[in-house]
């Protein structure tokens, strides 16, 4: 397997470009080319242009993004941008107004949070999510986690590599005790998985959950309820089995915390923070887009 380009990936996004490999997946998976690009541009514009109760950016790049998550049907993508101000008008505490600045300290203080420095074997970015024992509710708290995942997939939102490839999640329950556990409340749950399903504008392919010991069952009842097919078919689990987990993501990409290859991970929100602070004006624009009416 070739070796990953770390060095193109690590602690900063990838902007502007799409891989020539990566035309061809758009092509395969998402029926992308330039023709199919085009028009279906002009149409979401004028479908967004019809429907007043919406307020979002017309470019091209902002609408590609939400046409690149639904294979370029027009009216797919324009269901996706109502889904998400839906979520963002009732969650509008958390997300209206997020500012990069107000999720810094935490983001940098704490290890909940974390990105790969290089992408997996099918270049996807993979997220890490501490859920365990590097995460403490009395630091951090639940809606304060919210955040800064709400903050990074905005970020992820502007790598064209990202919007084709998709990203992958590792949902990290190493130390998991009654703390966390009562922090992962049924809102909390809710808010997640309604996220994930209706307004997160990538293609989420996979869900892994390791290092779960046996009380993560009581945090799996929580979410299951919340869960449709499309979304359970995506998740997998895998306790402490590391084979398992590399049947989807190979060793030479995973450090050496789940047996791989790359070295034990020794980074985390420091050095992905400028990344997100270059980016500052766009979550700014992006915290006040949605609704029309708040």
């Amino acid at each position: 397997m070739a070796a990953t380009d770390i060095a193109e990936e690590a602690f900063h996004l990838r902007l502007g470009y799409l891989k020539p490999e990566t035309v061809e997946i758009a092509r395969v998976e998402l029926r992308e080319t330039e023709e199919v690009k085009a028009e279906a541009i002009l149409k979401l514009r004028e479908l967004l242009k019809a429907t007043p109760e919406l307020n979002y950016k017309d470019d091209d790049a902002f609408l590609t993004v939400f046409l690149r998550a639904c294979h370029f049907y027009p009216e797919g993508a324009l269901e996706k941008m109502k889904t998400t101000a839906s979520f963002r008008k009732e969650y509008a505490s958390l997300v209206r107004g997020l500012l990069v600045e107000q999720i810094k300290e935490k983001f940098v203080k704490g290890s909940v949070i974390n990105v790969l420095k290089n992408c997996d074997q099918k270049g996807r970015r993979v997220l890490i999510v501490n859920s365990g024992k590097l995460w403490d509710p009395s630091d951090i708290t639940s809606e304060e986690m919210f955040r800064m995942l709400y903050m990074v997939h905005l970020a992820a939102q502007l790598e064209e590599e990202t919007q084709v490839r998709g990203v992958v999640c590792i949902m990290d329950f190493e130390g998991l005790s009654m703390k966390q556990v009562k922090a992962l409340s049924p809102s909390f749950s809710k808010r997640l998985i309604t996220f994930i399903q209706e307004a997160l504008p990538l293609r989420m392919k996979e869900v892994h959950f390791v290092k779960q010991p046996f009380i993560f069952n009581m945090v799996w009842s929580l979410f299951k309820p919340f869960v449709k097919q499309k979304l359970n078919s995506r998740i997998h689990f895998h306790g402490s089995d590391m084979k398992s987990l590399q049947k989807f993501l190979d060793p030479s990409v995973l450090p050496a915390n789940y047996k791989g290859t790359l070295p034990a991970i020794d980074y985390g929100g420091v050095e992905w923070i400028p990344a997100l602070e270059q980016q500052a004006e766009y979550v700014a624009e992006w915290s006040q887009l949605g609704p029309a009416q708040w």
